[in-house]
């Protein structure tokens, strides 16, 4: 038995895939939960002022798609949007928000394994995330929902914290809903695949083939392609269109489209806000 462990253990060892080893993030990693406080306070300092807050959900997505596929999704696609932007941070993955009542359960919460949080509680967490990432010296902090359900929630946190922006001790931080990230899955993503002959009843609102395509291209883990079973409007197994077309290609339409267009509506965003000529805010580490 020692010997079987410390075999394996060398293995692990030498494919630096244990202890931490291979885990190990640079402190130049563009995720804000692999940096140590120091990390983040030297980069923050050195002009990364910008911070994506990405939003996911925990749903159903019919057979043939994981509960998390909004939570791969979005973080995939904000280090892509962060990579272009540059000096820009992701923060952890929001993976609980609002998807129906719990009882009697509505919309998704009717399908095993959905996490469904109320509004105001989704809100509250939002606004403090976004408070305590300014608090640290981010000046802009960009809401980017994988999920449409709570778009709105997104733009009345966003329009609170503008509210309040004056009282603020940090004035200079400024929180931004991105709505052109989602929007762009509706509009440009599916005419794109329309332009290609696929009909709006195959291309589908949920589980369907844009959907499908785009987690394949983001995370193929994450899709069961055995399963790729059609579903009949908001029937029984959760799909709404036809999924058993989808394929990677097709979701890299997607992708770039969604990450131009929200690196654009960033930048736009970030060279109109008007600020005071200030230095970023930076917590000194406790002594």
């Amino acid at each position: 038995m020692y010997r079987r462990w410390l075999l394996a253990g060398l293995t692990c060892w030498a494919a630096a895939g244990c202890w931490g080893t291979a885990g190990a993030a640079p402190a130049d990693s563009l995720e804000l939960d692999a940096l140590t406080s120091p990390e983040l306070r030297d980069r923050i300092a050195a002009g990364a002022t910008t911070v994506l807050l990405p939003i996911g959900g925990t749903e159903q997505s019919g057979p043939h798609l994981a509960l998390g596929k909004h939570n791969q999704r979005v973080r995939a696609l904000s280090l892509q949007i962060a990579q272009r932007l540059g000096q820009t941070l992701v923060a952890p993955v929001l993976a609980y928000v609002p998807e129906g009542s719990i009882e009697p359960p509505a919309a998704h919460m009717r399908f095993a394994g959905t996490i469904s949080i109320p509004e105001p509680a989704f809100e509250a967490v939002l606004v403090a995330a976004a408070q305590s990432l300014c608090h640290h010296g981010f000046r802009d902090v960009v809401l980017l929902g994988d999920h449409g359900g709570y778009q709105r929630n997104l733009e009345q946190v966003a329009t609170r914290l503008e509210r309040e922006r004056p009282r603020s001790a940090r004035p200079a931080c400024r929180t931004h809903a991105l709505v052109e990230y989602y929007r762009t899955t509706q509009t440009a993503y599916v005419d794109a695949l329309r332009a290609r002959g696929f009909s709006a009843d195959e291309i589908g609102i949920h589980a369907g083939l844009a959907d499908t395509a785009l987690t394949l291209a983001l995370d193929p883990s994450m899709v069961r392609p055995d399963r790729l079973a059609r579903g009949a409007g908001a029937s029984q197994d959760g799909v709404q269109g036809d999924p058993r077309r989808a394929t990677a290609d097709l979701g890299q339409l997607g992708v770039k489209l969604i990450v131009d267009t929200s690196v654009a509506a960033i930048q736009k965003r970030l060279s109109s806000v008007d600020r005071p000529r200030d230095t970023p805010h930076v917590q000194p580490p406790p002594r």
